[in-house]
């Protein structure tokens, strides 16, 4: 039966990634997972400890965020994407969840990655350091495309986990990135949603993954997560060259200092973590 709630979760999760500006309101949703409307949101809560409307009006804005760094869309059509026809509301909302308005969003502290007017030197900057980092035994869901979509990943992978109640196992979520995005087609990115874990055996459905651990360098940012693409561009663009090191023949990977869920977006704290040599 566990399976069974756990099933509905994930697909109404994947729904709502998968269709920002569809119907979302909690008796569209109740169908999308076939359970009544009183009972599903019970146990949508319960799973993931959030509502409907939280989780809804959550993906929507980081949806949003990323188009807004990382598309030239206008913030009406942005605002009519993610299920916001009225723009009002949207800038009410977005204003409210990220401390700025989304044009403000657009222009200050944000940089689209592909912004042909970056050269090194002019990166932003953020602190870099360079440690030994240890070995981890990760379990996580693939990811297959845009980088800025993993956020559906992760949704399904602390499903899982809240449904199979491993969290006593789970250490630092992790992103682990394969592939980049300056040489790579957005729809052939490859990466990995997951988590340091404990346990003796594969969870069924994810994989296990061996993070070597050795001399790391390490540049924390703080920020909302569809900035996290320009500071790939500070870490490689100005630590390096000037550092004197050479990156190992490994990938990249990202551990996440907080929770979305609880933190506001500007305070959100991620390490990027690059395999030194």
């Amino acid at each position: 039966m566990a399976a069974s709630y756990e099933d509905r979760v994930l697909r109404v999760l994947a729904y709502i990634h998968d269709y920002p500006d569809g119907d979302l309101s909690l008796d569209a949703l109740s169908e999308v997972a076939a359970m009544s409307r009183f009972h599903w949101h019970r146990v949508f809560r319960a799973i993931t400890g959030e509502t409907c409307a939280q989780a809804v009006r959550r993906i929507r804005l980081h949806r949003a965020a990323s188009w807004l760094v990382m598309t030239e869309k206008s913030v009406a059509q942005i605002a009519t994407d993610v299920g916001y026809p009225n723009l009002k509301s949207f800038v009410r909302a977005f204003s409210k969840a990220y401390g700025n308005s989304p044009a403000t969003f657009r222009k200050t502290g944000q940089f689209l990655p592909a912004n042909p007017r970056f050269r090194t030197g002019d990166y932003p900057m953020h602190p870099v350091v360079t440690r030994t980092e240890p070995a981890r035994r990760v379990i996580a869901l693939p990811h297959k495309g845009d980088y800025a979509q993993i956020g559906k990943s992760f949704e399904t992978f602390g499903a899982l986990c809240e449904s199979r109640q491993l969290w006593p196992q789970i250490g630092p979520v992790l992103g682990v990135y394969l592939d980049s995005p300056e040489d790579t087609p957005e729809d052939q990115l490859r990466g990995y949603a997951g988590a340091v874990f404990c346990g003796d055996t594969t969870p069924e459905g994810m994989q296990s993954l061996e993070l070597t651990g050795g001399k790391t360098a390490v540049l924390t940012y703080r920020g909302p997560y569809s900035g996290i693409r320009a500071a790939y561009h500070s870490l490689f663009g100005n630590w390096l060259p000037a550092s004197g090191e050479e990156p190992a023949d490994q990938p990249c990977y990202e551990v996440y200092l907080n929770n979305p869920r609880d933190t506001a977006p500007e305070d959100l704290l991620t390490e990027i973590c690059l395999p030194l040599k």
